[in-house]
Order: structure tokens, then sequence, then C-alpha cells
């Protein structure tokens, strides 16, 4: 018979021989509390790891509202949010005045794992070259400056970040 318990209190059992019975039985069938333990454990850790990768989910689209915040601040028209085509997602795309700004964007709860535009390697720039290119020739635009930018960002507090906005940042 199952009984639920509220958390952190241990659910109610029969008697200590009725335990004593089950649990000589398990044994002879392999299936001592152990293996129930490493189930448990189990389950709990691939309940962490959902959770870590919703936590991360969470915290990128925090950090993109962030970064198109910022940027419209600082005068930028934001034309786009994660705009989709086979080469891949744009996070942003804004325009400067006339210049297109094909803009990614790296957050992060801290620097443990180095400066977030860190995280923006030559395949990922390749990238956003090819979804630029999409870009402009789905919507035909032709004869105006691009430029790419990161917008990095270190999460302080649950409220609080430090933004740093790499303006051109894969040159030219």
């Amino acid at each position: 018979m199952e009984q639920e318990a509220c958390a952190g209190e241990e659910p109610k059992r029969g008697s200590g021989a009725a335990r004593s019975e089950r649990a000589g039985a398990d044994e002879r069938r392999g299936v001592g509390s152990g293996a129930k333990r490493r189930s448990k454990e189990g389950a709990k850790r691939r309940a962490r790891e959902k959770t870590a990768g919703e936590h991360n989910a969470e915290l990128g689209r925090r950090g993109e509202d962030a970064a198109a915040r910022f940027l419209d601040r600082r005068g930028y028209e934001i034309v786009e949010r994660n705009w989709t085509c086979a080469a891949g997602e744009a996070d942003i795309i804004a325009r400067d005045e006339e210049t297109v700004v094909f803009v990614e964007v790296k957050t992060r709860s801290n620097c443990e794992r180095g400066l977030p535009a860190e995280a923006v390697d030559e395949a990922k720039r390749d990238r956003y070259e090819r979804i630029a290119a999409l870009f402009l020739q789905d919507y035909d635009v032709v004869d105006v400056p691009v430029r790419f930018d990161i917008v990095s960002i270190v999460t302080i507090a649950s409220d609080r970040a430090m933004i740093r906005h790499h303006i051109n940042a894969f040159g030219a």
C-alpha cells in the first residue's frame, strides 16, 4: 500500500515485522533499497538536468529582452527578434540609422567560463553572415551597410546585469 508524504515528512509505514519480511523478499529478488535509491537518484539527476536546460533558456530569453531594451534606448530600431531561416537564427536584427545590424546576444549568470562574447567563435560568425545574406535577400535589401554586433550580458542579481555592446564585433 503506497502512502503520500508532505515535503520533509517520512511516509507512514506498516509494522516493523512486515518491513523485515518485505526486505527479505526484496533481497532474494535482488531489489534491495540500494536499487530504489539509485533509481530515485537518477530521476532526481534527470530532473535537475531538465531544470538546468530550462534555466538556461529562461536566462537567454531574459538576456535578449534586456538587449532589445538596451538597443532601443540607444536609438536602434528593432526590426526582428529571433528571426529564423535555413542558416539558423539571429537574436536581434536592428537598424542603426541606415545600417542593418545583426546582433548576437550572449548571456551568462557568471564569468566562470569566460566572458559571454568569447563564446562567439568563427563558426558562429560564419553562420551569422549566412543568416544576414538570407535576410537581406528575403527582404530585397540592397546597397545598405551591414554590421555584426554582440551584446554580452552577465547577470549580477535577479534584476541587475552588466551589459556590454561590442559594436562591429566581427570587424570588416
